[in-house]
């Protein structure tokens, strides 16, 4: 299991270019559920696994991830209706 960022300070924060590529990768990946390793797969640049794996942490606490035993989902979903429908309590 990688430490959180509270229990260790990283050696390298990963850039922000870095963050959007990993992003972007997910988001746009074929698959509704990507393993790890077909994430460093997809990207156009090697990313250090650790640096990789911060990333997806960060990813996890915004809520625009979910990771699970069989693999990351991007989750984050920006439709405006959805978000007022959400907002308001709007049952459907």
């Amino acid at each position: 299991m990688v430490q959180t960022l509270k229990t260790k300070k990283p050696e390298h924060w990963p850039t922000l270019n870095t963050v959007i590529m990993v992003e972007s990768t997910i988001k746009n990946s074929d698959e509704s559920v990507i393993s790890i390793a077909e994430i460093k797969r997809q990207l156009p640049k090697q990313v250090n696994h650790n640096t990789l794996m911060l990333i997806l942490e960060y990813l996890e606490k915004s809520n625009k991830i979910a990771a699970t035993l069989k693999g990351i989902t991007w989750i984050h979903n920006t439709n405006p209706n959805l978000r007022k429908a959400i907002y308001q309590g709007l049952e459907l």
